[in-house]
């Protein structure tokens, strides 16, 4: 019997085509205001942390465990150096150090990592996979909505304080091709809101793009561990079956009908 070819789309979870998550540094006293307007609006984030760094203003590292909870704290190297600068076993160092640290105090692995000082070349992506890091987060605003090509140079979409910011939000809002899938990704310090005086931009922009429900609101390594997975999602030539061998859900869209291939087993459409 001839089979009618199907448009086969992989979906964020929940069938969603849409992603919004934050990356802010340094864990700085703001992260706890910033915080609550995150959680206010169900926005999900990441805080990448120095392990031995001592500054004032700093979040005591007894309470990352509480503050973090329902977010991913990541690697920001243990003393924040502009690391390109660094010799190789130096990077690895300040890397792995961060990491122990981090670990011991979160009790899971910390796999992702922002790049000190947005500093990063070629020799450090190649040198990251091999002490456990699985991304790092660039400063290099995109003022796309694209899912990224390289994990290890992950542009964000814009900085807070980018002046094309609220229109970014209310056009990513706007989207609405289930074709295509769609990354709102935005990063700062919490600090910088007290030098600027203007907490009202993430506000706007939390109101803006939370609560929504064509969007799945995740942390860093959520949006990686899942691309990562449904990647290996094996669908059949006709599109009548897939499976999944991920240890979590897969959702897709097929003809613009959505399911679920649950994990380890095969599903029917």
């Amino acid at each position: 019997m001839e089979k009618t070819l199907k448009n086969i789309y992989v979906c964020f979870p929940g069938g969603k085509h849409k992603v919004v998550t934050m990356s802010y540094d340094d864990g700085r006293e703001e992260d706890r205001r910033l915080l609550e307007i995150f959680n206010r609006y169900g926005i999900r984030g990441t805080f990448n942390l120095n392990g031995m760094l001592e500054r004032t203003n700093e979040i005591p590292k007894e309470e990352y465990p509480t503050l973090y909870a329902d977010h991913e704290v990541a690697a920001h190297t243990a003393l924040h150096p502009t690391i390109a600068r660094c010799p190789d076993e130096q990077i690895l160092q300040q890397v792995l150090e961060d990491r122990r640290i981090l670990e011991e105090l979160m009790g899971y692995p910390v796999r992702g990592l922002a790049y000190p000082n947005g500093s990063v070349n070629e020799r450090i992506t190649k040198m990251l996979p091999y002490t456990g890091i699985r991304y790092g987060r660039t400063v290099v605003s995109t003022h796309s909505f694209n899912m990224p090509e390289d994990y290890m140079r992950w542009n964000p979409t814009m900085h807070h304080n980018d002046p094309e910011a609220l229109t970014l939000a209310k056009s990513f809002t706007e989207l609405f091709k289930t074709q295509y899938l769609y990354m709102m990704y935005i990063w700062g310090h919490s600090y910088e809101f007290t030098d600027r005086d203007n907490w009202d931009v993430m506000e706007e922009l939390c109101k803006i793009l939370g609560g929504r429900e064509d969007t799945w609101y995740a942390t860093n390594i959520e949006i990686y561990d899942y691309m990562e997975e449904a990647s290996r999602l094996q669908v059949s030539v006709d599109g009548s079956f897939a499976y999944n061998p991920s240890a979590r859900d897969i959702d897709i869209e097929i003809d613009k009908e959505h399911f679920c291939c649950k994990a380890g087993v095969i599903t029917r459409f």
